[in-house]
């Protein structure tokens, strides 16, 4: 942990636009209680590839809530699944991570509340794609950490690319040879959504009604969904920032908007080849950019993976270096989260709440033991 007294400081949030100004300390969870909401957003002007109907979106949402949330209840693992406790469930729940929907509620931790009331304020939107087969929770830690220092974090599974989505016609699983139509769809998907926030902001939703900033959204993703990330920045300018974990678009892109880059030394996922990649973007990078390497990181590190399963590999648990075979421990999961939603929330007070004082943070690396930092071209946009 050497140098981390070095980065014990507070970035004074000065935007009007996200309220209230506050004290923002990355190193520690944030000032709000947090909610959690699902919706689900069908886009009449595509018709999906695989299920031959509008475009539908399960989407996640989590945000600032009221000091209520408090002492409510936190949510629960299978709150993502709808129906509840419907008939094989446990059967569904242990063939995806192993353990009953019982042990999930029991295991898993969240900070969030189902359906809290949304606090007042406005708040800058992070609009996060998922990985091949993942889920639109399954970064819970982080989208619970940045909701909590005021930001909304919109989530969505995209169908037929998730592990599953369950839509009221009935679940749809993964389709893997839907992959390139999924590369098509997920920028698609991430505007879409930032035009529902838009819609929301302005009454669509009226727990959200002049709740939102949407003047410098940051456009988040891991592993295929970092790909999705960079790509939808570059086609969508109405995008400011990226966070990219585990992953990048093949080809350079986004040579200007700010970016966060994450990736583990011992991805056994994407390997040695894929963090190249990112590293070269980083190198080449004419705007602001920010390179965070865990040494002893995986790809699963920067996911749920390790509370769902512990020794699950390649970021949780123990593994074995790509080089040599050596076992060894991957970073722990406490370890990973603080340092993933520590340099978030600076990157994001920087560049979506224009908080310059917290470009401190992003210049030193506070734990050399366990992180390779780089920042380049770093300042205000």
């Amino acid at each position: 942990m050497r140098g981390l007294l070095s980065l014990m400081l507070v970035c004074l949030a000065t935007t009007a636009r996200s309220a209230p100004p506050a004290v923002t300390d990355p190193l520690k969870e944030g000032p709000y209680p947090v909610g959690v909401t699902t919706t689900v957003f069908v886009d009449q002007s595509r018709t999906d590839h695989l299920t031959q109907k509008p475009r539908t979106l399960v989407t996640e949402i989590w945000y600032p809530a009221t000091d209520a949330a408090r002492t409510m209840p936190r949510s629960r693992f299978i709150d993502f699944i709808p129906g509840g406790a419907a008939p094989g469930l446990d059967a569904f729940t242990r063939r995806a991570w192993g353990k009953t929907a019982e042990e999930l509620n029991r295991d898993y931790w969240m900070r969030s509340v189902r359906d809290a009331p949304v606090r007042k304020g406005r708040y800058p939107v992070i609009v996060f794609s998922h990985g091949n087969g993942g889920a639109r929770h399954q970064n819970t830690f982080w989208c619970d950490a940045l909701a909590s220092h005021g930001y909304v974090i919109v989530s969505a599974d995209h169908t037929g690319n998730a592990g599953v989505t369950f839509l009221k016609e009935g679940p749809v699983p993964m389709a893997g040879a839907e992959r390139a139509n999924s590369a098509a769809d997920r920028p698609r998907d991430m505007s879409f959504l930032l035009d529902q926030m838009g819609r929301w902001n302005r009454g669509g939703d009226a727990r959200f009604k002049g709740r939102l900033d949407l003047s410098r959204p940051c456009a988040a993703g891991m592993s295929f969904g970092s790909m999705t990330a960079v790509r939808v920045a570059e086609t969508d300018k109405r995008f400011k920032s990226v966070i990219a974990m585990s992953g990048a678009y093949p080809a350079a892109a986004n040579l200007k908007v700010p970016t966060l880059w994450m990736i583990g030394t011992e991805d056994r996922t994407i390997g040695a080849m894929g963090n190249a990649v990112v590293r070269g973007h980083h190198e080449k990078h004419e705007g602001p950019s920010y390179l965070l390497e865990l040494k002893d990181g995986g790809h699963y590190s920067f996911t749920d993976m390790p509370k769902l399963i512990p020794n699950f590999g390649d970021g949780a648990g123990k593994g074995r270096r790509r080089e040599g075979g050596a076992e060894f421990q991957y970073t722990s999961m406490e370890n990973a989260y603080r340092i993933v939603n520590a340099y978030s929330t600076a990157f994001l007070a920087v560049y979506a709440k224009g908080d310059k004082q917290c470009l401190a943070f992003l210049q030193r690396n506070g734990w050399p033991d366990e992180l390779i930092w780089s920042a380049r071209n770093a300042g205000p946009d």
